[in-house]
């Protein structure tokens, strides 16, 4: 019998190559939609496998709104990681990462260009509550962050 696997981080990769890492304890509500295999050539690349999934939501603590040590950050910000989330709506995928030896598990969002430099992804929206303070972020074709956390927001 299979044992439930529990991750312990998202790594979020952003198209620019930022990287934010947040911890388990760091997130409220996690929701990822219809992961499947398929096999491709990402940016010409060799086959290989990858997963993508349908569609991707989050509540993220505000306790999570700082840069860790091993995170990437190319970009200036304000405030902190919300800030940058806000600003920039490319996330591109991100590594499930769980406890067993650090495995982990990489997760492709669904992607359409918002314009002809292909940073900003129209499928993702973002907000940052203003009755917790918590980042909202849903990466969909078919819903919005308002759609999926309207009562939170």
């Amino acid at each position: 019998m299979e044992s439930n696997r529990v991750f312990k981080e998202i790594k979020f990769y952003f198209r620019n190559g930022d990287t934010w890492t947040v911890n388990h304890k760091e997130m409220s509500d996690v929701w990822l939609a219809r992961v499947t295999t398929s096999y491709g050539r990402i940016n010409g690349g060799k086959m290989q496998e990858i997963n993508p999934c349908k569609s991707f939501k989050i509540e993220i603590l505000k306790e999570a709104d700082y840069l860790k040590d091993n995170d990437t950050i190319t970009v200036t910000t304000a405030a902190g990681m919300f800030d940058r989330v806000m600003s920039y709506q490319d996330i591109e995928k991100c590594d499930l990462v769980f406890d067993d030896e650090g495995d982990s598990k990489q997760i492709y969002f669904p992607y359409k260009a918002k314009d002809s430099e292909g940073l900003d992804n129209i499928y993702q929206t973002s907000a940052v509550s203003k009755k917790n303070g918590n980042l909202y972020i849903v990466i969909d074709a078919k819903a919005n962050v308002f759609d999926k956390y309207a009562d939170r927001i």
